[in-house]
């Protein structure tokens, strides 16, 4: 290839298609060209570097392949919210299944609501999952974009053109208190940084696996400083209880790690249950008892929904998936 430029006909001989293939799929007119072929092309394009700006080329298409993901930096994590285990665990996912399925992914962290509709008509999306946004108004969303879009674990009233695709988060508490109680926990205090959406849920499920009285609920701060100087003001009475349930993961692990810096066994002294079985969990020690949602399924189904939104298929409004508990070390049986 001369003066080191890449020309049609040198990507087509190194895929074995035709020039007109590889044209087509250059300027977007993929109609009659299979998913597999204009997935080689558009990745062979890339590696030789044929086309710096690709953007160009996929925003004057009327299908760009591009599913963007936008994600609420919601203050508690403290802006780290890439570095959360659900959040990881959610988008290490959807890339799977965003590159399975030909498309492009675009992550965008953001703290404004108001941000979405301008980076979804920036980039001419196919489609738009939104994560971190509960009880948003998703209606005047609509209004602002023409694209669908699939919310995780949103609290708000059918619209169309949008898919809410949840899991059975009382369920899940359910499963929790009952486990405690069957493990003959008499005593138990349910920790959450609020009492809203899917944490109410989850709260309500593990009270329900209790017989009434049985179980109290301590709400901590989000802040992890403020977090660590409110167990420790508190250490006292969380002693007095044998087990706590977590509505995340992230804060079981959290008061692990406090009750061992201050000498308080788990599962010895107090049991320790969480919720979402992300990436540290059964990596901890002693290892978490959560209950499990599974990243991979709500990835298909949330790119199987994009699609069928697409293409008009009938889409059913809220999807709830299962989740199930997973027995490890962090909780012990009561005599």
């Amino acid at each position: 290839m001369e003066n080191n430029r890449v020309r049609i006909v040198d990507i087509a001989d190194e895929l074995g298609l035709s020039t007109a293939t590889v044209s087509n799929v250059i300027h977007g007119k993929t109609q009659k060209i299979s998913d597999e072929t204009v997935k080689r092309v558009q990745q062979k394009l890339e590696e030789k570097n044929y086309i710096p700006n690709m953007a160009g080329i996929l925003l004057a298409q009327n299908n760009s392949r591009i599913i963007g993901i936008v994600i609420h930096d919601h203050e508690k994590y403290e802006s780290r919210v890439l570095e959360d285990g659900f959040i990881a665990a959610s988008l290490n996912a959807l890339a799977k299944k965003v590159n399975e399925s030909g498309y492009f992914l675009m992550v965008k962290t953001t703290k404004d609501w108001n941000e979405i509709p301008r980076i979804a008509s920036m980039w001419n999306m196919d489609g738009l999952i939104l994560i971190g946004f509960c009880e948003a108004d998703y209606r005047k969303l609509r209004d602002q974009m023409h694209i669908s879009f699939v919310v995780y674990d949103g609290f708000f009233e059918e619209t169309d053109k949008i898919v809410n695709l949840t899991i059975d988060h009382y369920d899940g508490g359910h499963q929790a208190g009952q486990y405690l109680r069957e493990m003959r926990h008499k005593k138990a205090v349910c920790i959450a940084d609020n009492f809203i959406a899917v944490d109410r849920e989850r709260i309500e499920g593990f009270i329900k696996g209790f017989e009434p009285g049985e179980t109290q609920i301590l709400q901590i701060p989000m802040a992890r400083e403020e977090r660590m100087r409110f167990y420790e003001d508190n250490l006292d009475r969380i002693r007095q209880y044998t087990a706590v349930f977590a509505v995340s993961d992230y804060y079981a692990l959290d008061l692990i790690h406090f009750l061992q810096s201050r000498g308080v066994n788990v599962p010895e002294e107090i049991s320790v249950i969480g919720f979402d079985d992300n990436i540290y969990s059964a990596g901890s020690i002693p290892p978490l008892t959560t209950i499990r949602q599974d990243a991979d399924l709500r990835a298909e189904r949330a790119v199987s929904a994009l699609e069928h939104m697409r293409d008009g298929v009938k889409t059913e409004f809220c999807v709830t998936l299962p989740v199930k508990l997973v027995v490890r070390d962090s909780v012990r049986r009561m005599k």
